[in-house]
C-alpha cells in the first residue's frame, strides 16, 4: 500500500461489471478496506452491455470499472456508446483478457483512465481504485501530517511549530499550518501573530470555496510558511463540525504541498478527521508512566483505524531528563508500546518557554535547530513520494472519449 493511497477515501461512487471469477470475489470484498468506508461501491456480474442498461435510468458514478472478453473495434464502440450515458467527470477503467501495450496506449488516449489483465487480485484493484479517486476526487499531491499529545502539556504545540519552521526553512516546502484548537489555541503566542478570525469563518469560507476570504485570514510567517491564524473563537464556544473541518483542509491542499495541524487541543472529532486523513501522524508522549499509558491507547486506537497497520504513526517522546529518577527508560518505553520512538528530546525550560514568551521561533539557536533537525526526517518520510503536481486534471471518460469521436470524424 502506497503512501499516496494510504488515507481515507473521498466519498465517491465506484461501480464495477465484472464476469470473472477473481476479480468479481476481489471486487466484493473492497468493503473490507477500511479506506473505502464512504465509497458506494457497487459490484454487478456483467460486462458493458449491462453498463449501458445501467445508465438509461440512472446517473453514471465517479468511476466505472468494465469486463470484456474482446477488446476488437466492437467493444470500442460499446464504450463510445456507453460515453453517452455517463456524466462529465466520469471516469473509467477496462479489464480485458490480453497484456497488449498498444491496446493500452489506445484505450487510454481514448480516456479509459486504465487497462487492467484479468484475473485481477484484491491489492491490484484496491490500489488502482484509490489512486484513481485520490486523482480525481482527491488532493494527490499534497501531504497531511498531524500532530497529537498522548495528554496535556506534553510539549505538542512547540513541537508541531518547530516542525512547521523546519518545513519551510531547511526543506524549503511550502507550508500551510493550523491549530484545530480554535479559542484553546496559543499558537499565536508562540508564532507571533494577531489572531484574526475565528474557525467557523474560516471552514465557512471553505464551505463557499471563497479563497479571497481565507486569504485574509492567513499570516505569512515567512516566504513558504502560511498560518491560519485563528484564535478569535470564544473557549466555551461550539467547535465545528468534521465535516467542515475536512473541507477547510481540503481547501488547503489544493494550495499548499504539505498542511501540518496541531491537534493538542482538537475534539475528538476533528482529531479523528485528520487520523483518517493524515499520511503521517505524530503523537507526542512525556516519559511518564501516565503519559505513555495513554500514548499506547492512543496509537493502538490509530492503528484500529488504520486497518491494524501503524507504519503511518511515529511517536516522540519530549522533556526527558525533566524528572530522570521518575521516568520510565527507553528500552521499557519501546517494550511496553511495541513501537521505538522517533526521537527522544530533552527537557529544555529556557528553550521551549522562552521561545513561546518572545515568540521566537526553535530554529533561532543551535540547541532548537537540533531538535528541529530530530522533526524533519518525519515529513522527509511522506514528501519520498510526493508527486510534483498539485492538482492532476479532472477531465473525465466522457471528455476524453467524445474528443477521440470527433477527431475520428
Amino acid at each position: 500500500m502506497s503512501t499516496e493511497t494510504n488515507i481515507l477515501l473521498p466519498t465517491s461512487r465506484v461501480d464495477i461489471f465484472i464476469k470473472d471469477r477473481e476479480t468479481l470475489e476481489a471486487a466484493r470484498k473492497l468493503s473490507d478496506d477500511w479506506r473505502f468506508a464512504r465509497v458506494n461501491i457497487s459490484v454487478e456480474e456483467g460486462d458493458v452491455e449491462l453498463a449501458l442498461k445501467s445508465y438509461e435510468e440512472t446517473s453514471s458514478p465517479d468511476l466505472i470499472i468494465i469486463e470484456s472478453d474482446t477488446t476488437d473495434d466492437s467493444f470500442i464502440n460499446r464504450l463510445e456508446s456507453l460515453s453517452a450515458y455517463c456524466e462529465k467527470n466520469t471516469n473509467a477503467i477496462v479489464v480485458g483478457p490480453d497484456n497488449d501495450v498498444n491496446l493500452y496506449r489506445s484505450l487510454t488516449a481514448m480516456g479509459v483512465r486504465d487497462y487492467l489483465v484479468k484475473p485481477v487480485p484484491l491489492e491490484t484493484l484496491s490500489e488502482i481504485i484509490a489512486a484513481a479517486l485520490i486523482a480525481q476526487l482527491g488532493i494527490s499531491g499534497s501531504r497531511l501530517i498531524g500532530v497529537m499529545g498522548a495528554k496535556g502539556g506534553v510539549g505538542t504545540s512547540s513541537l508541531t511549530q518547530g516542525l512547521a519552521w523546519g518545513l519551510s526553512e531547511k526543506l524549503d516546502q511550502k507550508t500551510f499550518l493550523l491549530d484545530a484548537a480554535g479559542g484553546w489555541s496559543s499558537m499565536s503566542v508562540g508564532m507571533g501573530y494577531e489572531p484574526a478570525t475565528t474557525m467557523h469563518e474560516a471552514v465557512l469560507a471553505a464551505a463557499n470555496h471563497d479563497q479571497d476570504s481565507l486569504n485574509r485570514m492567513l499570516h505569512k510567517a515567512n516566504k513558504r510558511l502560511t498560518i491560519l491564524a485563528t484564535g478569535l473563537d470564544g473557549m466555551l464556544d461550539s467547535t465545528v463540525e468534521e465535516q467542515q473541518f475536512e473541507e477547510l483542509i481540503d481547501m488547503a491542499m489544493k494550495s499548499y504541498p504539505v498542511v501540518v495541524v496541531d491537534l493538542s487541543g482538537a475534539l475528538p472529532l476533528l482529531k479523528k478527521t485528520i487520523v483518517t486523513k493524515a499520511h503521517e501522524l505524530v503523537v507526542v508522549t512525556t516519559p511518564t508512566l501516565s503519559s505513555l499509558r495513554s500514548a499506547r491507547t492512543l496509537m493502538n486506537e490509530i492503528k484500529m483505524l488504520h486497518g491494524n497497520d501503524d507504519s503511518q504513526i511515529d511517536l516522540l517522546v519530549n522533556m526527558a531528563g525533566m524528572i530522570a529518577s521518575k521516568e520510565v527508560p527507553k528500552k521499557d518505553i519501546e517494550a511496553a508500546l511495541e513501537h521505538a520512538p522517533h526521537a527522544i528530546i530533552p527537557f529544555d525550560a529556557k528553550l521551549f518557554i522562552g521561545n513561546e514568551n518572545e515568540g521566537k521561533k526553535l530554529t533561532n539557536d543551535k540547541s532548537g535547530m537540533e531538535i528541529v533537525s530530530t522533526l524533519l526526517p518525519l515529513a522527509q518520510k511522506v514528501l519520498a513520494d510526493k508527486s510534483a503536481t498539485l492538482e492532476e486534471e479532472k477531465t473525465g471518460f466522457l471528455d476524453n472519449l467524445l474528443g477521440k469521436i470527433s477527431k475520428r470524424a
